[in-house]
């Protein structure tokens, strides 16, 4: 059988979460897990304060990928929290420490645009998407995709 090597960095065409620490077990993770498992997991800043926890795996069902991870933060007991779509790829999952740490400050984090769970965006919006992604500057997962897929078949075409 052969098995994911964490060793092996994940190729230019991906656009996975990080995984750092050597938080290696039993059992499922870190590299397949139960989006449930992530669920209530703390995401840390950048510049190491505590932002919120991990509500939500967003998933693109038709395309097969994780589109964002979705931050609450604030509130109390699930009242009054502000809700933000971060995309996966910003995100480093800490073995060691238990958390995601988010490529961006708490201030950042903090003025990022969000929206209630009451309030959804259409996260299915390209444009919605885009300004999502080009705030945590980086790039829509589904253009690496679309694009990564693109050279596969100019590979196979040889």
């Amino acid at each position: 059988m052969t098995t994911l090597d964490p060793q092996v960095p994940a190729s230019a065409d991906t656009q996975g979460a990080t995984i750092v620490g050597v938080g290696d077990g039993d059992g499922p993770g870190p590299d397949v897990m139960a989006a449930a498992t992530l669920d209530g997991n703390k995401v840390m800043s950048s510049d190491g304060e505590h932002v919120g926890k991990i509500s939500d795996i967003m998933l693109d069902v038709r395309g097969g990928r994780i589109a964002y991870a979705v931050l609450s933060t604030g509130g109390f007991l699930g009242i009054g929290d502000t809700l933000h779509a971060i995309p996966w790829s910003a995100l480093t999952l800490d073995t060691d420490d238990k958390c995601f740490v988010i490529d961006a400050s708490a201030d950042r984090i903090k003025n990022a645009p969000g929206f209630d769970k009451d309030h959804w965006p259409s996260m299915a919006d390209m444009q919605w998407g885009t300004a999502v992604h080009d705030y945590y500057n980086r790039q829509p997962y589904w253009s690496v995709m679309r694009d990564g897929v693109e050279e596969r078949r100019l590979d196979t075409d040889l």
